[in-house]
């Protein structure tokens, strides 16, 4: 074994035996956990989303309201990349946590459904999910797969059959609040955590990123298993920075 193999089997190691003392841990994920399903993230340079596109022209409320076109130009592109990706062995691993009473549930940023179809079961959706689109004038609710229709049929603009008025996706846009319930069921699971286990993101994104922070205030401790730097690298009692599922993989294995 190398010395980089050592390292790497002890932050694991040291990783399950955070978990295996903890009565009350949760998990934090972001996009970097659905990577190896073959979804980009939104920040790595050279690869991410945000490096393509400007966000604020394309997925921003305003956006949205002032050019629907323009706006589902974008996130019909999104939908069709995202409806066929299944989890990979990370979402699997926190499932396996979860199902071993390891973990109390799973808050995450990603919208793409990978958590429950893995086998996830408590898991809250801080920034929404593509299963379904609302209009904005109604609140109709449209399952994926008929706004999928609709986009095909034409025109590629998905409208509420009743108003006659642009679906929105039910994902949290720029310059939208969070839901009030989700963040608030986050909050709660955040602030009786005894350890919170980051799994993918790069804990830049506000509100969901002041999470670890609740944690440690009321005395928890933090995991990170992510690659990059983060804000909280110097409170985490552990940092795994090799492929998410790999270093899941071996979280399980030393459980």
């Amino acid at each position: 074994m190398t010395t980089s193999q050592a390292v790497a089997s002890a932050g694991a190691a040291r990783v399950a035996e955070l978990l295996q003392r903890s009565d009350r841990a949760v998990v934090l994920t972001g996009a970097g956990v659905s990577v190896p399903s073959g979804i980009p993230d939104f920040r790595t340079p050279g690869t991410g989303i945000w490096e393509k596109v400007d966000p604020m022209e394309v997925a921003h409320i305003d956006a949205f309201r002032s050019d629907p076109d323009r706006f589902w130009g974008f996130y019909s592109q999104r939908f069709a990349s995202l409806v066929d990706k299944r989890p990979n062995p990370a979402h699997e691993a926190i499932a396996e946590l979860e199902r071993r009473g390891l973990v109390r549930g799973v808050i995450t940023q990603n919208v793409d459904r990978l958590h429950r179809a893995a086998g996830s079961r408590r898991v809250i959706e801080v920034h929404g999910s593509i299963d379904r689109c609302v209009c904005p004038e109604c609140g109709g609710r449209f399952e994926l797969d008929r706004v999928l229709e609709m986009i095909a049929e034409g025109p590629a603009t998905p409208e509420c059959p009743s108003c006659i008025t642009p679906l929105k996706p039910d994902v949290v846009l720029f310059g939208e609040l969070l839901p009030e319930a989700a963040m608030a069921e986050a909050h709660a699971l955040a602030s009786e955590a005894d350890l919170m286990v980051c799994v993918g993101s790069s804990l830049e994104v506000y509100p969901v990123a002041s999470l670890p922070g609740v944690t440690l205030a009321a005395g928890g401790r933090i995991a990170l298993v992510t690659q990059g730097r983060t804000p909280y690298d110097g409170d985490a009692e552990v940092k795994l920075d090799g492929d998410v599922a790999d270093e899941l993989h071996a979280v399980v294995a030393a459980l």
